[in-house]
C-alpha cells in the first residue's frame, strides 16, 4: 500500500494543490504534514501577527481534511528530522512539497533530498504552487532573470497556465502517525488588535467578494488610501490559503480593465521571485549598489523611533504606520510613502524599514517586502532610482479629503479638508491646540541631502 508524504509550506490549501494531487494520485494514503520549524524560528521570522494567521490557516487546513476523512499532521523541530521521522512512521516511499526561492528554502530542499534519498525515499518538488508563474519559466536570452518588470510582463502575459485542480474529496490518513495539537490564534500574544482572519476558506470567501464587487472599480481606485479599495488578499496569497494560478485565472474571466490592472500586480510578485530566484542576496544586499553611505540606526535613532510610531510630523506617513501597527496590514499606496519617506527623506538605510516591516506585516514575504523596499530605496528594480516621493503633494492626489489622515491619526480630526496634510502652516495658537508634532525635517532639506549623498542624481 503506497504511502505519500506532503510538506505544506506556503501553500496552506487544498483547493489547486498540485502536490497533494499528485500525492494522491500516486498512493492509497497521504500524511499531510505541517512542520513548525525550529530553523525558521532562529531566523527571527515568526512574528506574533504572521503566527497569529498561520494558525487561522492551519486551523481551516485541518479542518477542510477532516470533512475529507483525514487530518493535518503537526510536528515541531527541524523540518528534514521531522519529515524523516514521519516517512519512518507512516512507511512512505514519496515526499511531495512546492518550491520555494529564498536561500533558506533551497537548502532545506537540498537537505531533505540527501536525508530521503538516504533512506530510500524521492523527494518531489512542484513548481507553480506559491507563484502563478515558476520563476525560471520566463528568462530573456542573455540572463537567468528578467531586472525590469515591463518586459518580464510582456513575456509573463504570453505564458499558458497550468490546469487548476480540483480539492480533493477523500484524503487517507494513515492512523498511526502521531500530531501535536494544531495552534490556534488565542494562543499567540501580542498581536495586532485588527488583524484579519487567516484561512483557505475566508480567502476564497474574500476573492469571491473581490470579483464581484471590487474589480471593475481597481484601476480608478485602487491608490484611493481612504477608500481602501485594494482586494486585501496579499496575506492569503503569502500563506498560499490562495492559489496564484487560480486567482489570476478567475480574474481573468471576470475581464474587463479592472482585470488587467488587478492581473498586473499579480505579475510583480512573480517578478519579484524570479528576481530572488535568481539573487537569493537578495533579502539583505542591493541588487543594483548606489554606493549609498545610509544613515545607520545610531545616527538616526530619534528619527527612526519617530517614523516607527507615527510621529515623524508628516500625516500621511504617520497615517500608514499607525495602521500598520493597528492592522498588521497598510495600503499599498502607504508602504511606499512610508518607505520613501525613510529612505529618501530620512536617509535611513532601507533594511531598517524592511526588518520593521517584516515585525508587524502580516504578509510580511521575505521576497516582495524586501524587493519592495529596494525599489523604492532604489537599489532594486526600479528605473528611476533617483524618485522621491512628496508626502504632502501625495497625500492632497491620493487623499484629497484628508479622511485617510484623520481615520488614522485622530489628534489631527478637527481639521477640515486638506488642511490636515500641513499642519505646520497653522497659525501658533492654532497649531497649540494639536498634540501633533513639528515635521523632522524639511521636504527640501532631506531632498538636497539625498541629492548630495547619490551624487547629484
Amino acid at each position: 500500500m503506497p504511502v505519500s508524504v506532503v510538506l505544506f509550506t506556503s501553500d496552506l490549501r487544498l483547493h489547486d494543490h498540485p502536490p497533494l494531487h499528485a500525492a494522491l494520485t500516486s498512493s492509497d494514503e497521504v500524511v499531510p504534514l505541517f512542520v513548525r520549524d525550529s530553523g525558521i524560528d532562529a531566523t527571527g521570522f515568526v512574528v506574533p501577527n504572521r503566527q497569529a494567521f498561520l494558525a487561522d490557516c492551519l486551523t481551516d487546513l485541518d479542518a477542510g481534511l477532516r470533512r475529507r476523512g483525514g487530518r493535518l499532521v503537526v510536528r515541531r523541530g527541524d523540518v528534514v528530522e521531522q519529515v524523516c521521522a514521519v516517512v519512518a512512521e507512516a512507511d512512505a516511499d514519496a515526499v511531495h512539497m512546492a518550491a520555494g526561492v529564498t536561500r533558506y528554502a533551497y537548502r532545506r530542499e537540498e537537505r531533505l533530498r540527501r536525508a530521503l534519498a538516504s533512506r530510500g525515499c524521492r523527494l518531489y518538488v512542484h513548481d507553480a504552487v506559491i507563484t502563478a508563474v515558476a520563476p525560471g519559466a520566463v528568462t530573456p536570452q542573455a540572463s537567468d532573470h528578467y531586472a525590469v518588470f515591463t518586459p518580464y510582463f510582456r513575456r509573463w502575459t504570453q505564458e499558458r497556465l497550468r490546469d487548476v485542480l480540483a480539492a480533493p474529496r477523500v484524503v487517507r490518513v494513515p492512523r498511526r502517525v502521531a500530531s501535536e495539537a494544531v495552534p490556534g490564534r488565542r494562543s499567540v500574544s501580542g498581536v495586532s488588535r485588527r488583524l484579519a482572519t487567516g484561512g483557505e476558506e475566508e480567502g476564497r470567501r474574500r476573492l469571491a467578494a473581490w470579483l464581484r464587487d471590487g474589480l471593475a472599480d481597481y484601476p480608478d481606485r485602487h491608490d484611493d488610501l481612504a477608500g481602501d479599495a485594494t482586494s486585501r488578499l496579499s496575506a492569503h496569497l503569502h500563506f498560499g490559503a490562495l492559489s496564484p494560478v487560480e486567482v489570476v485565472g478567475r480574474a481573468r474571466r471576470a475581464g474587463g480593465p479592472g482585470s488587467e490592472a488587478f492581473v498586473r500586480q499579480l505579475a510583480w510578485r512573480d517578478f519579484h521571485h524570479q528576481v530572488a530566484a535568481a539573487r537569493p542576496d537578495t533579502a539583505t544586499t542591493d541588487y543594483r549598489t548606489r554606493h549609498d553611505r545610509w544613515r545607520s540606526e545610531e545616527s538616526a535613532a530619534d528619527e527612526i523611533a519617530a517614523w516607527k510610531e507615527g510621529r515623524t510630523g508628516y500625516p500621511v506617513v504617520d497615517a500608514a504606520m499607525r495602521q500598520l501597527l493597528a492592522e498588521g496590514w497598510m495600503h499599498n499606496r502607504g508602504r511606499l510613502l512610508a518607505a520613501s519617506f525613510l529612505t529618501k527623506t530620512l536617509y535611513v538605510d532601507w533594511r531598517i524599514g524592511a526588518h520593521h516591516f517584516l515585525q508587524l506585516l502580516v504578509d510580511g514575504d521575505i521576497v516582495n517586502n524586501q524587493l519592495n523596499w529596494q525599489w523604492v530605496a532604489g537599489t532594486g528594480t526600479d528605473t528611476r532610482p533617483n524618485r522621491v516621493l512628496n508626502p504632502v503633494t501625495q497625500a492632497k492626489r491620493y487623499d484629497p479629503e484628508g479622511e485617510y489622515v484623520r481615520r488614522w491619526v485622530p489628534e489631527l480630526a478637527g481639521l477640515a479638508g486638506r488642511a490636515v496634510h500641513e499642519p505646520w502652516k497653522l497659525a501658533p495658537r492654532a497649531r497649540a491646540a494639536f498634540d501633533y508634532p513639528d515635521p523632522l525635517v524639511d521636504l527640501s532639506d532631506g531632498l538636497a541631502r539625498f541629492r548630495r549623498a547619490r551624487g547629484g542624481g
